[in-house]
């Protein structure tokens, strides 16, 4: 006996709701420092290339590895991170 596959047909689609955000792509700039309790952030500066705030220059804490040129999704691009305290001990 063979299993029975399921087809999936647009209107069990609709039924599961499946809703997708956009984003944004965004050109990184500059890598400012590493931030984060152990430095697990890293904050860049990036240059938004498409959507309603195309080319305002944002700053962002990104997780995980980046380099310059590299492209970020960002979802929204109204919200910056805030600037890093430079008086450190």
């Amino acid at each position: 006996m063979k299993p029975q596959i399921k087809k999936e047909t647009k209107e069990t689609e609709k039924k599961t709701g499946v809703n997708f955000s956009y984003a944004f792509p965004a050109k990184i700039e500059e890598i400012i420092d590493r931030t984060g309790t152990r430095g697990e952030a890293i904050q860049v500066r990036c240059k938004v290339l498409e959507g309603r705030d195309a080319n305002k220059i944002l700053r962002r804490n990104v997780m995980g590895p980046v380099r310059l040129g590299d492209i970020l999704m960002l979802r929204e691009t109204e919200i910056e991170a805030r600037k890093l305290n430079q008086g450190r001990r």
